[in-house]
C-alpha cells in the first residue's frame, strides 16, 4: 500500500496543475504543473501535515481541470458505457471523479523531495493525441509515469496514465467489467459510491 501511495504521489506531482497559461506543447504543460504542485506542497505546512480536506481541495482545483473525465470514465466502463442512460453516465462520472480525487489526495501526502524528469517528446506539431513520458526520481528506483493526452480546442487534457507499465484505464476496465457482469451498471455505481463513502469515514 505504501509503495502504491508513493507511486501515486509521483503521479499527483506530475499531473497536478493550477490555472495554466496557453500551452504550446503537452510536455510543457506537464513540466509547468509538476513544478507548481511541488512548490505548493513545500510552501504549505498543513498539506505536509496531512490536512486531508485541504489536500482534496488542492487536487480538485489543480489536478482535475486537466483531466478529460468523460473520456476516461467511458473508456474504463468500456462497451457498457453506450448502454448506460445519461443519468447513469453522469453518476458513473461523478463517482469515478471522486474516487480519483481521493486517490490522488491520499498520494499527495507522500510527496516529499521527488523530482520529475521529462523524456523527449516524440510527436509531430499537428498531432492531437500524444504520449508524454516521465520519470519520478527520489529515494529508490525511478518510477515510470507516462501520460496520454488529447488536444481539444486549444487545451491538452490527460485521459490515461501509465504507472510502472500499467495503463490505469485498462486496469479499471477489468475491474469495472467484473462488477457490471455481476450487478449491472447500477451495481457498479453503488459499489463506487460505497467505496467513496468508506474513504470519507
Amino acid at each position: 500500500m505504501l509503495s502504491l501511495k508513493r507511486t501515486l504521489a509521483g503521479l499527483v506531482m506530475s499531473v497536478a496543475a493550477a490555472t495554466v497559461m496557453a500551452q504550446t506543447t503537452p510536455d510543457a504543460l506537464i513540466k509547468q504543473v509538476s513544478t507548481e504542485v511541488i512548490d505548493t506542497i513545500k510552501a504549505d505546512k498543513s498539506i505536509q501535515a496531512g490536512d486531508i480536506g485541504k489536500i482534496i481541495a488542492l487536487v480538485d482545483a489543480k489536478v482535475m481541470p486537466h483531466v478529460n473525465f468523460q473520456r476516461m470514465t467511458a473508456s474504463s466502463v468500456g462497451r457498457h458505457w453506450r448502454t448506460a442512460t445519461p443519468e447513469q453516465q453522469k453518476k458513473l462520472q461523478d463517482e469515478f471523479k471522486t474516487l480519483l480525487v481521493r486517490t490522488y489526495a491520499g498520494a499527495l501526502t507522500q510527496v516529499k523531495d521527488q523530482t520529475v524528469q521529462l523524456k523527449p517528446l516524440r510527436a509531430a506539431a499537428e498531432d492531437t493525441e500524444v504520449v508524454v513520458r516521465t520519470e519520478v526520481k527520489g529515494k529508490g528506483e525511478p518510477i515510470q509515469l507516462d501520460y496520454r493526452l488529447e488536444k481539444a480546442n486549444a487545451d491538452w487534457k490527460i485521459y490515461d496514465v501509465n504507472v510502472r507499465g500499467v495503463w490505469l484505464v485498462e486496469q479499471y476496465k477489468g475491474q469495472f467489467a467484473q462488477d457490471i457482469s455481476a450487478n449491472g451498471i447500477d451495481g457498479l455505481i453503488t459499489k463506487l459510491a460505497e467505496r467513496n463513502k468508506g474513504a470519507k469515514s
